[in-house]
């Protein structure tokens, strides 16, 4: 309140008040339902699944201290999706496990036989965890995907060892002279194949990039796992061999279901010898045919689509959302809400998240941009996977006017580029606006006539509209207005200038500046601001001022301190990049 000639003059003579939020361009919905999303990311070094599990214990704590009208939620969850995969992979594992010693089992026939070799596993995959603890590393995908393999590996040796004592033992030898023969005479061999198998993964030690970072602990757990399994091999199976291995034949026949099974391998073998004899005695074909097979698989790596993670169905898709350049945020929001539904109503969705006039989430941060994340339900409650959901969706939101939006099912890992509204993106940088803005829009016109990509797009937007102001100096002077003042009074009206802070005891308020909503959404209303002179009268800001509508960038984003423009696109179905 101010006193005016004697009079009080208060707030609500010359404005409204309302108590507000202080950024109130910045909305967010969850399924439908305006809300505060809140996105918890880890810090690097720590785990994912035990930050989620810390979250999730604080829940509760949060729910007590806020409002009973305040429901709180979790829309996305990385930890359950890794606890999936170590799952799906832990029984992979032992699938293999058990496959493994049945194999063994049918070929050596005999129980101790097998129990010796297959004893070869448990010891080297746990040694194989002493060593992961000394070097820090953890049981994620990588691991257990290096373990799943190795295991056909260590009881390579086991195996090797086993029959060479074993035909010492039918040489009429005492198990503990043939254990001790037949390791003498086989450990030279069993030392250089564990060596040789290490070797072919110390390439992946010195690989450098993201692959090299991914598949270092890989190659590690590998080798190492290769080389306990070679140490078993040496030790504990000659032991065992000596201790408990009876001095029978391993091929020997005990029941009508094995007297089958070496009928069928027997004439398996009988095809491999006449085979071989077929292709010794015509060499020349035979070394023709594998040149043939050489060519082609050159021929065939070239032609395979590549690519460096294959999709996968996270129960997740994100779209970005875009609309006219200059569109107000109550239009944003009704084309939003538009899209939400549409989203909605499909049976594989199970809740979305949708975000306007915010950077997070991939969006600019401009008024015509949006952000809708997708939670599908889980893969057996659906009838098509993320990447058949998504042709769908874009059907149904493709009918919706006045707004384009870009679904994609977001990679397993993001590498390097910035957020665009495609999977694969192109940034091209330069010094010169303008020939950067045409080669930009030369390249994009270029992309669109291939047939590969889709959805192709790029974060260049140049007729966004915008009133330019123009300063007449020679009237300014006149009425003693700087040009300080007129932007002042600019700020004052448009720019949400806060103006004072109100303090209470347990929190802070803005006292924010600006025009009443209906004189900020037609240009005509410059005409009825004023500026104060120099004598401390008003000067209508027509009157020192002339201003013109024109188009203009949004924004002009930069990579690398150099002015950038990225083009994204995503690929049609059955296409590939090269």
């Amino acid at each position: 309140m101010t006193y005016k000639n004697g009079a009080p003059v208060r707030l609500r003579d010359v404005g409204t008040v309302l108590d507000d939020v202080q950024q109130n361009r910045i909305a967010a919905w969850y399924s439908g339902t305006r809300s505060i999303s809140l996105a918890v990311l880890k810090q690097p070094g720590t785990n994912t699944v035990l930050v989620a599990d810390a979250v999730k214990a604080m829940l509760p704590v949060l729910r007590a201290q806020m409002p009973a009208s305040v429901e709180t939620s979790i829309f996305f969850d990385r930890a359950q999706g890794i606890r999936d995969s170590v799952r799906d992979i832990k029984f992979t594992l032992l699938l293999t496990l058990c496959l493994v010693v049945m194999v063994i089992f049918l070929f050596l026939r005999n129980i101790s036989a097998t129990v010796i070799p297959s004893l070869a596993l448990p010891m080297s995959i746990i040694g194989t965890f002493a060593v992961m603890y000394l070097l820090d590393y953890s049981l994620d995908n990588l691991s257990l995907m290096a373990l799943t393999l190795a295991v056909g590996f260590v009881v390579d040796d086991a195996i090797v060892m086993l029959e060479n004592i074993v035909r010492h033992m039918e040489m009429g030898k005492p198990p503990l002279q043939a254990a001790l023969d037949g390791s003498a005479e086989i450990g030279f061999t069993i030392l250089s194949m564990t060596i040789s198998l290490t070797a072919v993964f110390i390439p992946l030690l010195f690989m450098g990039g993201i692959v090299g970072r991914l598949f270092r602990e890989f190659a590690v757990t590998i080798a190492v796992a290769i080389l306990v399994s070679g140490f078993v091999s040496l030790t504990l199976t000659p032991m065992l061999s000596a201790k408990f291995l009876k001095a029978t034949s391993l091929h020997g026949s005990h029941n009508k279901v094995f007297d089958l099974f070496e009928a069928g391998y027997q004439r398996v073998l009988k095809f491999y010898d006449v085979s071989l004899h077929w292709v010794m005695r015509h060499r020349p074909l035979a070394m023709a045919f594998s040149a043939l097979i050489l060519v082609l698989t050159v021929v065939l790596f070239q032609l395979v689509p590549k690519g460096f993670f294959p999709s996968e169905d996270r129960e997740i898709l994100q779209s970005s959302t875009e609309t006219a350049q200059g569109t107000s945020f109550e239009d944003m929001v009704r084309h939003q809400r538009a899209v939400e539904s549409v989203i909605l109503a499909d049976p594989n969705v199970a809740s979305t998240l949708s975000n306007i006039g915010t950077a997070y989430g991939g969006g600019s941060g401009t008024s015509n941009v949006g952000r809708v994340t997708m939670r599908l339900k889980p893969r057996a409650e659906r009838t098509v996977s993320a990447d058949e959901l998504i042709p769908i969706i874009s059907k149904k939101l493709r009918e919706i006017p006045g707004i384009a939006v870009y679904p994609v099912n977001p990679p397993t890992i993001n590498i390097g580029g910035r957020a665009s509204k495609g999977l694969y993106q192109y940034t091209m940088t330069g010094s010169d606006l303008t020939s950067l803005y045409a080669a930009a829009q030369q390249m994009e016109a270029k992309v669109r006539t291939l047939a590969a990509p889709t959805d192709v797009n790029t974060d260049l937007q140049l007729a966004n509209p915008q009133a330019a102001i123009e300063i007449d100096r020679d009237a300014a002077a006149r009425f003693g207005v700087t040009a300080a003042e007129i932007e002042q009074a600019l700020y004052n009206a448009y720019g949400s200038r806060q103006v004072s802070t109100i303090y209470t005891a347990t929190n802070e308020y803005w006292v924010i500046l600006e025009l009443s909503p209906e004189f900020q959404q037609d240009l005509s209303a410059l005409n009825l601001l004023d500026v104060r002179g120099k004598s401390g009268t008003l000067v209508p800001l027509s009157s020192v001022t002339r201003n013109d509508r024109s188009v203009g960038p949004m924004l002009v984003n930069h990579t690398g301190q150099l002015p950038s423009v990225t083009l994204s696109f995503n690929l049609r179905p059955g296409h590939a990049l090269g």
